[in-house]
């Protein structure tokens, strides 16, 4: 069974995040972003963080908008999408199964990126958007195939 997909993003500054999330809408979810190092870029050079540390939890339209209109740097990222009010923390595939999570995003070393996605339909588009955007090695994660132990990047 499909679980996600993975793929790498390009290891420079970019919107990528917003790019990968193209296919859904962000605005649907709370996002708990958390694990993360991430950066703004400002005339060429690594500024504030893209997430402060009081903004852990944000509403979609914010995510939106930080992801899609600003320039950034990813070194890690963790984001899990989440009805509205219905968080909880989740450290597994398991857990995630068994959450009100829908989505988990995560980036490791810049740029290898996984997604788990609960919606299969979703789930197919991000697949077809991520080889649209020519990301390296697009390929679904199975159960047969996830090496993953755990969904945080730590």
């Amino acid at each position: 069974m499909k679980r996600g997909i993975s793929f790498e993003i390009p290891n420079e500054c970019g919107t990528f995040l917003g790019d990968v999330l193209k296919p859904i809408d962000i605005t649907d979810f709370i996002w708990r972003v958390s694990n993360e190092e991430s950066y703004l870029e400002v005339n060429d050079k690594l500024d504030e963080e893209l997430f402060p540390e009081e903004k852990k939890v944000m509403p979609g339209t914010e995510l939106k908008h930080l992801l899609e209109n600003n320039v950034y740097y990813i070194i890690f990222a963790d984001l899990k999408a989440y009805p509205k009010e219905k968080i909880s923390e989740i450290a597994t595939y398991e857990e995630f199964i068994e959450s009100d999570c829908e989505l988990v995003l995560l980036v490791v070393d810049s740029c290898y990126t996984t997604i788990y996605c609960k919606d299969k339909e979703k789930l197919e588009l991000l697949y077809r958007n991520a080889q649209a955007y020519r990301f390296k090695d697009v390929q679904y994660v199975t159960d047969k195939n996830d090496t993953r132990t755990g969904l945080t990047v730590w």
